[in-house]
């Protein structure tokens, strides 16, 4: 039995953007869109193969408007991967040195990994702890986050990838850099985090 699965990348391009007032995955990263720039650093870390879950591009959820745990337990379902690496398409400070850190200790320890505070970018393991928590089909849980959203719990966003993570073994590890982990939902943060990347390159020269 080999010691290391197959990994399969999937790079989460489902998010609405409407902070960004334009699609996420389509905004240019040092002459390169997002999407693109997120794929090839999965590509880079030796994903299996690499897959887009959402977006104009991606695989569709085969439950809607249920987050990143929508597009995970899709890929799941279609491709019964033996692991995955997810990335969000609006981290444009994270690097392949760190997504290969974050693989290499979900990969030893064949336990979810994730860096301190942040769920996402996620290794997961496909394992029976992952398969009992999708048992639960996520559309039997749709109807009653509705509900209860719609009786005023405003804080109440469902089944999530934190709540997945509560029931799985997981290593947390801490970024060289916590930079990479800069998400960017708003034009303000976009210009910033290309200021960062200006820095980073003229401190490299």
């Amino acid at each position: 039995m080999a010691l290391f699965q197959s990994c399969l990348g999937v790079v989460l391009a489902g998010g609405k953007s409407s902070r960004m007032g334009e699609n996420k995955a389509n905004l240019l990263r040092e002459n390169q869109d997002m999407l693109s720039y997120s794929k090839s650093l999965l590509n880079a870390v030796g994903s299996s193969q690499v897959i887009v879950s959402g977006g104009e591009q991606g695989i569709k959820d085969l439950v809607a408007d249920m987050g990143p745990l929508g597009g995970i337990q899709s890929i799941i379902e279609q491709f019964k991967p033996q692991a995955l690496l997810i990335l969000p398409v609006d981290l444009p400070l994270m690097t392949s040195n760190e997504l290969l850190a974050l693989k290499q200790v979900g990969e030893l320890s064949q336990q979810a990994c994730y860096f301190t505070d942040h769920y996402l970018p996620l290794y997961l393991p496909v394992n029976a702890f992952v398969e009992q928590f999708f048992q639960q089909p996520l559309s039997v849980m749709k109807p009653k986050v509705a509900t209860q959203k719609a009786q005023g719990n405003r804080n109440l966003s469902g089944p999530s990838v934190r709540s997945l993570l509560a029931q799985v073994p997981h290593k947390v590890i801490t970024p060289k850099n916590s930079q990479c982990l800069f998400n960017t939902n708003t034009p303000e943060q976009w210009q910033q985090a290309k200021q960062l990347l200006s820095l980073q390159r003229k401190s490299h020269v």
